[in-house]
């Protein structure tokens, strides 16, 4: 599921599109390695560790550039030895499959 995944490309979202309910979220996590959903299920997750500042950077740098890619833009958090991607669709106010898409994608980028 996850090459599935990483072979497609994110569709525009025009807010017509319903969010995953928290069972398919978590179905689509269980085919992911590291990723969570948050309490509200609005959003998933990975953080991603390192030694040092420098590989922390080029990961969120990694993860921007991949999310400008697909026009689809995740919320990065970094510092010394982490970096933190998380996805969600605002327009359909919680997870979609372009979530998952990108998370398959930066997960194959990363491998």
């Amino acid at each position: 599921m996850t090459d599935y995944l990483a072979a497609k490309t994110c569709q525009p979202c025009t807010g017509d599109i319903a969010p995953y309910d928290r069972q398919q979220a978590q179905d689509m996590l269980d085919r992911l390695d590291g990723w969570s959903l948050s309490a509200d299920g609005s959003t998933i997750s990975r953080r991603f560790e390192f030694k040092g500042f420098l590989k922390a950077v080029e990961m969120a740098n990694l993860a921007a550039w991949l999310g400008n890619k697909q026009g689809h833009h995740p919320d990065i958090a970094f510092g010394w030895g982490y970096c933190q991607v998380s996805f969600t669709t605002h327009a359909a106010g919680g997870p979609t499959e372009n979530d998952f898409i990108c998370a398959a994608r930066l997960d194959a980028l990363v491998a």
